[in-house]
């Protein structure tokens, strides 16, 4: 059997105002055949597509692998040009049994509010007879199109997301057993005109996750994905909805999908953490008698396409100068840059952070002693590994804080301990992320706590300016459902 896999990927955050161009995706940028190991997050299937044709003697084709960070709208001749490159490869690679695509689901470009599925559209045209899987993060927008054009698609299950592997070996598995014509995998979507989510570190997502984990391979369901959407985009898609596929029966999948949906839709917002404001998250942190306490900076999370360099937290930590705490990474190049000219030791004048946009909040005055700086901050991320770029650790009295060149999320202690920081001395540790984060800094804190510090991600979906969203939708009109 023939296989081809390739991936491009990127979420767009079409409120933020950092433009995605080709030097974005250059940082994680591999040729067909030259991808590592080990997975970006959007690149599972080119990994689990190798352990596939290896086990079973098939012939792999790889083609382009590709990620930006998520930020602004993609430049059209951007998209187009990895687009294209993508299908020239699977065009050279023709004839092929299965088609692989790793994506994101969330990638909007200038002309383009649907890339994925235009590019699964496109795909099918070169490549009609054969089996076409996809994998896409839950944070995606499941379109028609997209679900019309694929045999298979397949998303994570986890937020925080630690099965993207997992999911990959699921889908190439499905997707080799459809073109032996062992099954016939037939999809229910269902709308749950929402925007909502739910965290599976907590209840109730736990235990759903794990049921549906449970229902899948018996009475004939194949395989069941939960699409939580991606709230930062004006696009048609955005919101929630669940596709099931069952082995030859779409009526099955449909009233399975319809049945898990109107679950959802029960929950309301039991799914979502409740998020206190700066002040009284720093409060929080300060009252509990053990440390440390992690501070989720939700809304100024790199992962939502935001710059990741907001100082409202910082602001309020240094009105408590004997506390001890850490914030990391702040997106600062320029302050990250004089502090790796200055080298480790320094007494130095900074100004760092505060510098995207209005909702970055003041930069930040104070002498600063250079604790620590590398030329290059790569730390864990599940079954991957995540570079920041050149980072320095600072310090002003009691508070250190992790300055990098390059955006991400703040995915593992090792932001801080590379960096020579020790963790279990600080009282609060505030990290810049949604709940990636979690897996990793859960076994080390005493609390967890996620914060709203008024932006800049949008935060609030019923105060977003859609013009595209498909209506009516919650929460943006009441009771949609029966509408």
């Amino acid at each position: 059997m023939r296989i081809f896999a390739a991936s491009l990927g990127t979420e767009t955050n079409t409120f933020a105002p950092i433009p995605t161009d080709r030097r974005a995706f250059a940082h994680s940028y591999y040729k067909p055949g030259t991808h590592p190991a080990t997975p970006t997050l959007c690149s599972a299937p080119i990994v689990a597509a190798r352990e596939a044709a290896s086990a079973g003697g098939h012939t792999l084709i790889e083609g382009t692998a590709t990620w930006a960070e998520p930020a602004g709208l993609t430049g059209q001749a951007v998209y187009e040009g990895l687009r294209d490159e993508i299908l020239g490869q699977l065009r050279a690679a023709m004839p092929v049994d299965v088609v692989l695509f790793g994506l994101h689901g969330a990638m909007v470009a200038h002309g383009y509010d649907d890339c994925e599925g235009d590019l699964l559209a496109r795909a099918r045209a070169v490549a009609p007879d054969a089996v076409i899987g996809a994998e896409l993060d839950l944070h995606a927008h499941l379109s028609d199109l997209m679900v019309a054009k694929a045999d298979l698609i397949i998303a994570f299950k986890e937020f925080p997301h630690t099965d993207f592997l997992a999911r990959a070996r699921e889908l190439t598995a499905l997707c080799i057993a459809t073109a032996e014509q062992r099954i016939r995998p037939a999809a229910g979507l269902f709308d749950c005109r929402m925007i909502a989510g739910y965290m599976t570190s907590r209840e109730p997502g736990r235990s759903f996750v794990d049921r549906l984990q449970a229902m899948e391979g018996k009475d004939g369901i194949l395989s069941i994905t939960v699409i939580h959407g991606f709230q930062a985009a004006d696009v048609y898609d955005v919101g929630t909805k669940v596709l099931v596929y069952a082995d030859g029966d779409a009526a099955k999948a449909a009233h399975l999908a319809e049945q898990l949906g109107r679950e959802l839709i029960a929950w309301g917002n039991a799914g979502v953490p409740v998020h206190l404001k700066t002040a009284e998250a720093v409060a929080a942190a300060i009252a509990n008698p053990k440390g440390p306490v992690v501070l989720a900076d939700r809304w100024d999370n790199p992962g939502g396409g935001v710059a990741g360099d907001s100082t409202f937290l910082i602001a309020e930590l240094l009105k408590h100068p004997d506390v001890p705490a850490a914030v990391g990474a702040l997106w600062d190049a320029q302050a990250a840059a004089f502090c790796i000219a200055a080298g480790p030791g320094a007494v130095m004048p900074l100004r760092f952070g505060g510098k995207a946009a209005s909702t970055s909040g003041d930069p930040i005055d104070a002498v600063v002693t250079v604790l620590a700086t590398t030329d290059d901050l790569v730390i864990p991320f599940e079954q991957s590994t995540v570079s920041l770029g050149a980072a320095a650790a600072i310090r002003i009295g009691k508070l250190d804080v992790v300055l990098a060149s390059g955006r991400a999320q703040t995915f593992n202690p090792a932001v801080f301990t590379h960096l020579g920081i020790d963790l279990a001395a600080k009282q609060v540790v505030v990290v810049k992320s949604s709940n990636h984060f979690y897996a990793a800094f859960a076994p080390i804190a005493a609390e967890v706590i996620y914060v709203d510090c008024g932006g800049p991600y949008p935060p609030d979906p019923a105060r977003i300016a859609y013009t595209k969203i498909r209506r009516p939708i919650a929460p943006l009109d009441p009771n949609p459902w029966t509408a």
